[in-house]
């Protein structure tokens, strides 16, 4: 009986081991290594960059390389074949080539910076198209230096836009190449005035309010703060293959969290 019990209760036992033999084990799965070619637009520099580093992290058989022009020449370099994605601050509409494939991904605020010793606190925005048309060139006893970006820049497009209208800006302003060099010749210019991505100002110069709002990112995304714009992911076509994970990634919770982060 002793024998006969112990049989019985070892069957079962020996049938798990036989089906445990026999249940395919997971597989791990080695991706292929990938290289995602994302160009970004100047003032996105600092978000494509974390971007990049987050995404690499979740996705280590990815590596984004990020490439840095102005808007303009970020679109172009797109449209070139030159990348697989692309992040702008300004859609350019011509009517001699194909709409590129855009998702606003992101909202970013154009903070008009002036040099510490500068006597303006606040402005609006009838007040900055007679500053930077040249039609106030001094304020509180202080010569005014209008600084601009270049052409092609998106975020000097959505400033002129919202500022300027059909007014060209001064022909005295001082033109900059890029974000970084607005802020630092702002910084060490005393009477300069400028503007900038919200994501490329430091503590070297003062931000000013516009029409009674500084550009928080709460103010910019409900809009009471009047100088913002969209930040468009792009590509030629729809996506595919890796830059449609990647699309997919920052449009959806996860990448929208590091956005948020970098807009804060």
């Amino acid at each position: 009986m002793r024998h006969r019990t112990r049989i019985r209760h070892s069957l079962p036992v020996i049938l798990l081991w036989t089906l445990a033999a026999c249940i395919p084990q997971p597989l791990t799965v080695t991706r292929e290594p990938v290289t995602l070619r994302l160009v970004a637009a100047d003032s996105c520099e600092p978000l494509s960059e974390e971007l990049a580093a987050v995404y690499e992290e979740a996705h280590p058989w990815v590596t984004v390389q990020v490439e840095v022009w102005n808007s303009a020449l970020a679109e172009r370099t797109l449209r070139a074949g030159g990348a697989d994605l692309a992040l702008l601050s300004w859609l350019q509409e011509t009517a001699d080539e194909e709409p590129l494939w855009s998702h606003p991904f992101a909202r970013d605020g154009i903070a008009v910076i002036v040099h510490p010793v500068t006597p303006l606190t606040e402005t609006g925005l009838a007040h900055l198209q007679e500053i930077f048309r040249g039609r106030v060139q001094e304020w509180g006893g202080m010569v005014l230096t209008v600084v601009s970006r270049e052409e092609g820049s998106g975020t000097r497009a959505a400033f002129e836009s919202a500022v300027l209208g059909d007014y060209d800006v001064t022909p005295t302003g001082v033109v900059m190449p890029s974000s970084e060099a607005v802020v630092e010749y702002v910084a060490r210019t005393p009477g300069a005035i400028g503007y900038v991505s919200t994501l490329r100002v430091d503590d070297h110069v003062r931000v000013l309010s516009v029409e009674g709002a500084l550009p928080t990112s709460a103010a910019v995304s409900n809009g009471s703060y009047p100088l913002s714009h969209p930040l468009y992911l792009a590509a030629i076509a729809e996506p595919t293959g890796e830059a449609r994970e990647f699309a997919q990634w920052l449009l959806g919770p996860e990448g929208q969290a590091v956005v948020g982060r970098c807009m804060d």
